[in-house]
């Protein structure tokens, strides 16, 4: 015994020791932390599951490490001392040492504890994705910062439940930061790129409750001409958002759990859907396929259970796929001078023109502004200084040109105007056996009730 404790003498094996000693305390302090409910991310596992261990079994592989060198010293010089020194208490500045050697352990403690505590949180938080890599994720943290979702971390819906799930996330993670390292990173980002198969699920349940019924919604859309007074349409439908009870028509009947609707898609965006196999709630099911698609076609495309992100693609980083669209909306908030003469032709035009920069679109858009205005009697100077905030703003929160992001990037299939959305099946062109196809009526999900010009 007292020839491993005088190997144990080596510096290396007291780091061991002393490494190995205080990850224990932050691991056991933060697991109780853990279990009592003190992290709600995560990230919380990746770092009291896996890097603290990993630090603990270092510390340990540090003590043999350092054991094997001392008896290698002693072989080569048997006179070197053994003896580990006296501590004598009774001596007043052994006292004093050794307290202050105690508090500074407390104290070094401490810090890693709320290090610990700290980074947790900052890794929990959109600021950690959006700005740790600023340029890959520009387009995704503006989008989530001013989208309906601002309030929910990042962490909440890109790693879902469980293991699998834990595990799935870092090793995209672990590539991603690859790819940043490297300079690889995708221009753009291609859509869901980090989101596996039911992924959002229990994310989106959390907040949302598929069993619920909801009411039909009325949705009012108005859209400007490019006419000098930018005529208005207004379009209003009313929604049939149903759900599991609803008697016939329901946009949300795919949310019903009792239902399953399985499809099989071409190309990794999923706009190309050309096999449905549906089974409702009796556990009856029906299988529909586009024309001339063969089963070898079928086999060999992506395979999907469906899930709320079919359809609400882009409800957490939301990108407009259209200038118009965009436009159409800053003048119905009033951002825009509906009486400016050609304001909707001339904000369409300024958004959708090529630029190499942010910063050289917002130069650009306010001199091409202000200079179509300088040529029109009588323009309100505050109503052109207000359009150029407004398209400036429009193109910002859309258009990302280092990361080759721009209108239509990302397309929306909560709607089906500007890419094919819910016509990726219900087209009439999906059909069974028996000859019966997905319907493909507008009313079947929603229904105008007024259109005025």
């Amino acid at each position: 015994m007292k020839r491993y404790e005088a190997l144990a003498r080596h510096p290396l094996a007291i780091a061991g020791a002393l490494i190995t000693t205080a990850s224990a305390v932050v691991f056991i302090a933060l697991l109780i932390a853990e279990f009592a409910g003190l992290f709600a991310n995560p990230y919380a596992g990746l770092v009291v599951f896996i890097a603290l261990p990993a630090v603990f079994l270092i510390g340990l592989l540090m003590i043999p490490a350092g054991m094997w060198l001392e008896q290698r010293r002693l072989l080569r010089d048997p006179t070197t001392p053994t003896d580990w020194p006296v501590i004598d208490l009774n001596t007043r500045r052994v006292r004093r040492t050794v307290l202050l050697f105690t508090a500074l352990t407390a104290v070094n403690v401490v810090i890693l504890l709320v290090a610990g505590y700290g980074s947790l949180h900052w890794m929990d938080s959109p600021q950690f994705c959006g700005q740790v890599c600023h340029e890959p994720m520009h387009p995704q943290f503006t989008a989530w910062r001013d989208g309906p979702h601002s309030r929910i971390a990042c962490a909440s819906c890109h790693i879902a439940e469980g293991a699998q799930g834990f595990v799935n996330a870092k090793l995209a993670g672990t590539r991603q930061l690859v790819h940043v390292i490297t300079g690889n990173v995708p221009k753009p980002i291609p859509p869901g790129a980090h989101l596996p198969p039911g992924a959002l699920v229990e994310s989106c349940q959390s907040c949302h409750r598929p069993s619920r019924t909801g009411a039909d919604r009325v949705r009012v859309i108005r859209e400007y001409a490019d006419d000098e007074s930018n005529t208005e349409t207004v379009t209003v439908l009313q929604m049939f958002m149903g759900g599991p009870t609803s008697a016939g028509h329901s946009i949300h009947w795919h949310a019903d759990p009792a239902n399953k609707i399985e499809y099989v898609a071409t190309g990794s965006d999923r706009q190309t859907i050309i096999y449905i196999k549906a089974t409702d709630a009796k556990g009856e099911v029906k299988e529909y396929r586009a024309a001339d698609v063969t089963d070898q076609a079928i086999s060999s495309g992506i395979r999907r259970t469906m899930d709320c992100a079919d359809c609400h693609n882009t409800v957490g980083h939301p990108i407009s796929p259209t200038a118009e669209r965009m436009v159409d909306r800053a003048i119905a908030a009033g951002e825009l001078s509906q009486k400016l003469p050609f304001a909707r032709r001339e904000g369409v035009r300024l958004v959708s023109a090529s630029y190499s920069s942010q910063d050289e679109a917002a130069n650009a858009i306010d001199r091409g502004i202000r200079d179509f205005y300088a040529k029109q009697s009588g323009a309100d100077a505050q109503a052109v200084s207000r359009a150029s905030a407004a398209l400036q703003d429009v193109y910002r929160r859309n258009v990302f040109p280092a990361m080759k992001v721009t209108w239509g990037s990302y397309p929306e299939n909560r709607v089906h105007i500007a890419s094919p959305g819910c016509v990726r099946c219900h087209d009439d062109e999906h059909k069974a056996k028996d000859g019966s196809a997905i319907n493909g009526d507008c009313e079947y999900c929603h229904k105008e009730i007024q259109q005025q010009q």
